[in-house]
């Protein structure tokens, strides 16, 4: 079955800005031309694909025809770059599925390197954003997973090392008398979300004891810093994010050399892997410069 090109853009680009007034700004067309292109490719299908609200969002069918566009759109620019072609298509768009922190230490110095890419980026835990590669949601993934997703080829990126921090006044206030089961047990902690199991991972490595130590979530690596330095808890930081404020001890480790290591690899669906090469290229160029070899 082929698709019309310009149904399937119609499609990509209410999913991907949320309703159809700004995906028909987006492809300098009218409101009912994107609506109407919709219905025929909802009509040639024969089910949903959007479910109309605010924002507009994919069933299950409509992300994968979105998907099924963007791969379209990559292999076009493949081929434009293999034939040295002038004036190709527009900037493919790429889907990837990347944790925050490494968003936040060295992805966007991957990014940099292909200037005539456009990225759409999906954040979640590292052991969890192989979960949207397996699903067919994105096309590549940074992920903690050790063994490829099937039908994925895999390339190991190296290990982000983590450190348990707090300010020199927090570390005062809380654990004057040291950093023990008890002490633990009532400093506040930070959490990036329900996901998040960093800090637990450190205490059951380093305490030796469960412990639920009150703790506030929030969801951004840089906020993260933010509420370490303003005395509000402390959490698991990237070493590569913090390495100024170690050296000004404007954060400091809870304890000395009890720092954790996440493996991070580079997962690609197989059949776009070619197609990516220059971006897989980059990954692995902007990774080793910051992460520790495994």
């Amino acid at each position: 079955m082929q698709f019309d090109p310009h149904q399937l853009a119609a499609l990509s680009e209410v999913l991907r800005l949320g309703s159809f007034e700004a995906a028909a700004g987006q492809l300098s067309v009218t409101p009912s031309a994107i609506s109407q292109r919709i219905k025929a490719l909802e009509d040639r299908t024969g089910a949903a694909l959007i479910r109309r609200g605010t924002p507009c969002v994919g069933t299950p069918l409509g992300i994968r025809l979105a998907k099924h566009a963007e791969d379209i759109g990559l292999l076009e620019a493949q081929l434009s770059r293999e034939l040295s072609l002038d004036g190709g298509p527009a900037p493919a768009r790429l889907r990837v599925a990347v944790n925050a922190d490494s968003l936040a230490t060295w992805f966007v110095a991957a990014m940099e390197q292909v200037p005539d890419l456009l990225f759409d980026l999906v954040l979640d835990d590292q052991d969890h954003s192989a979960d949207w590669l397996r699903r067919g949601a994105v096309s590549a993934t940074v992920c903690a997973r050790d063994k490829p997703v099937a039908g994925c080829d895999m390339h190991d990126l190296g290990v982000l090392r983590y450190v348990a921090v707090a300010s020199p006044a927090f570390h005062e206030r809380w654990f004057a008398q040291g950093v023990t089961r008890e002490t633990l047990a009532q400093a506040p902690m930070l959490t990036f979300n329900a996901k998040d199991a960093l800090q637990q991972i450190w205490l059951d490595t380093y305490i030796g004891t469960k412990l639920a130590p009150p703790s506030h979530f929030l969801p951004s690596s840089h906020a993260f810093v933010d509420a370490a330095r303003a005395n509000i808890g402390w959490g698991m930081m990237p070493f590569a994010q913090i390495r100024g404020h170690l050296k000004h001890a404007r954060l400091i480790p809870l304890l000395p050399k009890a720092d954790i290591g996440v493996t991070l690899s580079w997962q690609v669906n197989r059949i776009m892997a070619p197609a990516l090469k220059p971006v897989t290229r980059a990954v692995i160029d902007a990774a080793t410069k910051v992460l520790h070899k495994t």
